[in-house]
This record gives C-alpha cells, structure tokens and sequence, in this order.
C-alpha cells in the first residue's frame, strides 16, 4: 500500500488544521493507520492511531483533547483534524500503515507503509 500525507501548513497558536492521509489500492481499509511526527531535532513521536474499522483510537497524551483521528475506508482516507494548535506542533507529520498485530500498546509496530511526510508549522 503507498500512502501520501497532505494538510500541513502554516497556522497561529490557536488555530486549527486537518491532515489527509490518502492510501493507495482497495486493501486500504485492512490496514490501522497512524500518524507521527518529528520536531528538528528531535526523534520521531507516536501523535494517534486508529483501527482498520475506525472504531479504535489512541492518542499521544500531549495531543489527547486536541487532535483527533478518523478514516474514511471509501475514499482510502484517513483524518488528522488538529485543534488548538501549539508551537510545539511545529513537525513534519507522517502517516504509517501495518500489518502488526501489537500496534495498539506498541507504535513501534508502525513500521512496514510509510508515506511522505507534510510540513506543519505554528507560530506562537
């Protein structure tokens, strides 16, 4: 499965922003989906995930109440909606699939489908 990540952008501590990750072929859906991040600097983090059917999520705590992940299986889509934003936002975010098993207590498992990152930057 390719993935292509867009939505980023340049927003104001505040405001909020929506991510689309866009997976290829109609396996799409057999896949959990997570989004990451990485900060200059910095090592890449875990932001959310979600389950193949959409009814599973999990969040970073430091985004928890803020961001929030949903896909959309008919259009191969899945959803990064991003609220009050913080200068600590400020990454590349980037979309992962896979075909682990243990991704819900371990997002080290995010690891085989990766599609290009998009830049998000918030000024404070």
């Amino acid at each position: 499965v390719q993935l292509q990540a867009s939505g980023g952008g340049l927003v104001q501590a505040g405001d909020s922003l929506r991510l689309s990750c866009v997976g290829s072929g109609r396996t799409f859906r057999n896949y959990p989906v997570g989004w990451f991040r990485q900060a200059p600097g910095k090592e890449r983090e875990f932001v959310a995930a979600i389950s193949r059917d959409g009814l599973g999520t999990y969040y970073a705590d430091v985004v928890k109440g803020r961001f929030t992940i949903s896909r959309d299986n008919a259009k191969n889509t899945v959803y990064l909606q991003m609220s009050v934003l913080e200068a600590e936002d400020t990454a590349v975010y980037s979309c992962s699939a896979t075909t682990r098993v243990d991704w819900r207590y371990n997002p080290g498992a995010f690891n085989d489908y990766w599609g290009q990152g998009t830049q998000v930057t918030v000024s404070s």
